[in-house]
């Protein structure tokens, strides 16, 4: 058996950091994931005015529950969707002029439903190049609060973003949401703000944040569990293999291990305990059909793997990614074809036929770090895969390549 220490989730230390920022007190983040999105992240709270100190197995950040601590900054967001989309909702709580602005791939991504809600909230915010989408200006003059009425089919951060900034309003919030996407990724962020002290109640479609504000605390990140997507479907791949995880068990937050239980139905070994979960090949891999709305970012997980089916497999309602850092059905399509395969797609599903991928190729990324690291996963049936951008990989997983390629060495087990 193979154990693989997984960096820590993307999403809980972006929310954390935020959490910890707008919190009374020091906060210590336990673990947190170092790679490009989220030290953008942190240095986006350093700009805005916020203590963040760096040691190599904790952060240290100083609340302000006040707000930002300079009266101007300008932040750059990098390719980070979460920095782009968070930290705007915080500086509106302090008084003074931010300035946001990110690469041209994140530039490119929706940002129109939150910042029309930010408005609605009588946010001064202002889009500096095309409506919608960054760069954007907050002369922030702090949040009254009050009731909103959201759209979060594109991308449930527009919605994480307004509960983590209702603790922070003078009266509260209540969003009532008429479309959403990727649902536990918001299970993440309420059990995350409940953690650090805020009273957040959900009545079908409408979710009732009060104006507590946050306590500081101790706070230990998980692994990521999309990251640990491409390690599960390697040993489901492989007859003869098997992955555990710590730290990914029966108590984890994150919604994406329910990747395991795709596999499992495709045929795969899996067991989910309180100390991790472990993923074994059975040697055989079933065509499904698959609605994969709430776990949409590991649709390219099992893209890649899907040749190797027995059957079709047809994953459905992932129109959403689209609009990630590529349009990842048409990326999945493209490099699925340059390897042979026949796949057919619609607007929200891409349907994959069973083949034998040929080699060698080299795999158009889009500078996207999970099409990347996905079909790093094909590359262990297919000889001679490549990568036009191997270093996107940066931005979730530094060192994936060489962590994957110690695991494509390992010998598989025997038992």
């Amino acid at each position: 058996m193979t154990v693989i220490d997984i960096p820590g989730s993307k999403s809980v230390t972006a929310r954390a950091l935020f959490l910890a920022a707008a919190a009374e007190g020091t906060t210590t983040l336990l673990r947190p994931l170092v790679s490009d999105d989220t030290e953008g992240f942190a240095e986006g709270l350093t700009a805005l005015g916020y203590a963040v100190r760096r040691e190599p197995d904790a952060w240290y950040v100083e609340g302000r529950p006040g707000g930002p601590g300079t009266d101007t900054a300008e932040v750059h967001c990098r390719d980070g969707a979460t920095t782009a989309r968070f930290l705007p909702a915080l500086a509106a709580t302090g008084r003074g002029t931010y300035r946001f602005d990110a690469s041209a791939q994140m530039r490119r991504r929706p940002l129109g439903p939150l910042t029309t809600a930010l408005r609605g909230l009588g946010v001064d915010l202002r889009h500096g190049a095309r409506e919608g989408h960054h760069p954007l200006t907050v002369h922030a003059g702090g949040v009254r609060g009050g009731a909103l009425t959201l759209d979060a089919g594109q991308s449930s951060q527009y919605l994480t973003a307004l509960l983590l900034l209702g603790p922070l309003t003078a009266e509260g919030l209540d969003i009532t949401v008429t479309d959403l996407v990727s649902e536990p990724y918001v299970e993440i962020t309420l059990a995350m703000m409940r953690d650090f002290g805020a009273e957040v109640r959900r009545q079908g479609r409408t979710y009732s944040v009060a104006p507590t504000g946050y306590r500081a605390r101790t706070y230990a990140v998980e692994p990521d569990a999309s990251t640990a997507s491409y390690f599960f479907a390697a040993a489901a791949l492989e007859p003869g293999r098997s992955v555990t995880v710590p730290g990914l068990g029966t108590g984890a937050l994150q919604g994406d291990l329910a990747f395991t239980g795709v596999l499992r139905r495709m045929g795969a070994d899996v067991t989910v305990g309180a100390a991790g979960t472990t993923v074994r090949s059975t040697g055989t891999l079933r065509g499904l059909t698959v609605n994969m709305r709430d776990i949409s970012d590991t649709m390219p997980t099992l893209a890649a793997i899907a040749p190797f089916a027995d059957g079709p497999v047809r994953i459905e309602d992932v129109a959403n990614t689209r609009v990630k850092e590529c349009d990842r059905l048409d990326a999945c399509a493209g490099n699925l074809r340059r390897l042979g395969i026949t796949v057919r797609t619609g607007p929200d599903w891409i349907e994959i036929h069973p083949g034998t991928p040929t080699g060698p190729a080299t795999i158009a990324t889009h500078g996207d770090h999970r099409i990347a690291m996905s079909f790093a996963v094909t590359g262990l049936r297919t000889p001679g895969i490549t990568f036009d951008d191997p270093g996107c990989v940066k931005k979730t997983f530094p060192r994936f390549h060489q962590v994957f390629a110690a695991f494509r060495g390992a010998a598989p087990d025997l038992a």
